[in-house]
């Protein structure tokens, strides 16, 4: 709701960093249960089953809130972000961290912030603001010193560079897939009906899944579905909430808080004692957030309703 003045009010202000908040959290938190699941499930197995829940979930509200089927014009976006987000990007990434080692991997699935940045820019429009540019850079340097501090001795193998640098690409590009189509379609509709489409794409790995759901231990399957409750139907729906509010840029700078959540909860939930560079790592990752979150001299003057004094980065 908007003041008489034309100044957002306090909920405008904080919804989208609030969803966007839910949203990195529980993503950090479905890198601890893949890493349970994955000993039972194989990559696209795991990623059928996550979002065969997440699209139980999804289905379910979206029917008793009766959405419907989203306009013509959110179509293009939902499908290709269906396919390329839920559908490549969790089968692929499943399959790169079993190749190489988790320092690695996160290094390189970490570029796709730096992808959502530049295609967002030149894509959607969206321009390169400095602090928007500062905070990526400040961020990915901190993605550099994490992935530097969790790799040890395993080699990193070509085809799991490959398959993780395949998993940031197709997260990038479905971002920017996502985003026009909010601008025809609720965030509930576009989580949804995008995850269906990733659970079709997924579907050849049917009969794998039903195959390790006979001998999974119980711990593995209640994680998968986990995933699909949680990192998938809820987090997913928040993203794309703030998605629709702010530019995909500065969204994609907010998930390198990512990985310094995943090394606070490994600490916590497994055990594993971060070392000191983690932890200097995963302190750069959430001050390039913070950087990338201001506003330039521009976009602030719009907000607060004066005349805005041109900033040639903006």
């Amino acid at each position: 709701m908007n003041t008489s003045s034309g100044t957002p009010g306090p909920w405008a202000r904080w919804a989208a960093p609030a969803a966007a908040s839910v949203t990195v959290v529980l993503w950090a938190s479905a890198f601890v249960s893949i890493r349970s699941a994955g000993e039972a499930y194989s990559p696209g197995a795991l990623a059928l089953g996550r979002l065969l829940a997440g699209a139980a979930v999804l289905g379910a509200v979206a029917a008793v809130r009766r959405i419907g089927l989203p306009p013509r014009g959110a179509w293009p976006g939902i499908l290709l972000s269906g396919v390329l987000w839920f559908g490549v990007y969790m089968v692929v990434l499943n399959w790169g961290e079993r190749e190489v080692d988790a320092g690695t991997a996160a290094l390189l699935v970490n570029i796709g912030p730096l992808l959502i940045a530049l295609l967002g820019g030149t894509l959607l429009g969206e321009g390169l603001p400095r602090p928007l540019l500062a905070g990526v850079a400040v961020s990915f340097a901190g993605a550099v010193v994490v992935g530097l501090s969790t790799s040890g001795d395993g080699g990193a193998s070509a085809l799991g560079v490959v398959l993780c640098l395949l998993a940031a690409g197709s997260y990038a590009a479905g971002v920017v897939a996502q985003k026009p189509a909010l601008r025809h379609a609720g965030a509930l509709q576009v989580t949804t009906y995008g995850c269906l489409v990733g659970a079709v794409v997924c579907l050849p790995f049917t009969g794998t899944l039903l195959t390790e759901l006979r001998t999974a231990p119980l711990g593995a399957t209640l994680n998968m579905v986990y995933l699909g409750v949680f990192p998938t139907a809820l987090a997913f729906t928040t993203w794309a909430f703030a998605l629709s509010r702010t530019t995909a840029g500065r969204m994609g700078a907010t998930t390198y808080a990512v990985p310094a959540l995943v090394v606070l909860m490994s600490w916590a939930l497994l055990g594993e004692v971060p070392a000191p560079l983690a932890l200097a790592g995963g302190a750069l990752c959430l001050a390039g957030v913070a950087v990338s979150r201001r506003r330039g001299p521009v976009a602030a003057a719009r907000a607060e309703g004066r005349t805005p004094v041109p900033d040639a980065a903006e």
